[in-house]
């Protein structure tokens, strides 16, 4: 049976990851501190600490990921008439709106795709602080377990 003050301690070590929005790296200092500060005190604390700091560990993995898929294909696409030999290139250098290439859509895409998942992961922590609050474990979907 978990006490009240550990199902507290599970949800706000979920929720301080709510504190990047204030904090640079919040989401990192926050469940941290929390979860170092209370692991010994229940295995219920422990699971949800390492749970909560393995899904933000996931998620900057991911979006490093996705970001270096799609920003060369913004860059690809402005750069496309660019002369590299001629110095001077600079001096016709224009966007073509009217014509969009594939490249973009692509690139477009992927920003889409970073769009959605920033809303589950949203929810996703929400969920999770909502079950530590009723004692009961969680476990996030697509989470690499960088703590064991």
């Amino acid at each position: 049976m978990v006490d009240n003050h550990h199902k507290n301690l599970a949800t706000f070590i979920h929720l301080s990851t709510f504190s990047r929005f204030i904090i640079p790296f919040g989401n990192f200092i926050g469940p941290i501190v929390l979860w170092a500060a209370n692991k010994e005190k229940s295995e219920f604390v422990d699971h949800h600490g390492k749970q909560a700091i393995n899904f933000q560990i996931s998620i900057l993995l991911y979006a490093i990921i996705i970001g270096t898929i799609s920003v060369p294909f913004f860059i690809f696409k402005l750069f496309r008439g660019l002369d590299v030999i001629d110095f001077h290139g600079f001096h016709n250098f224009h966007i073509n709106v009217g014509e969009p290439s594939p490249l973009l859509y692509i690139g477009g895409g992927l920003g889409a795709l970073a769009i959605i998942a920033f809303i589950i992961e949203l929810a996703l922590i929400v969920k999770a602080s909502l079950s530590a609050r009723d004692g009961e474990v969680y476990k996030y979907p697509l989470t690499i377990n960088f703590l064991k």
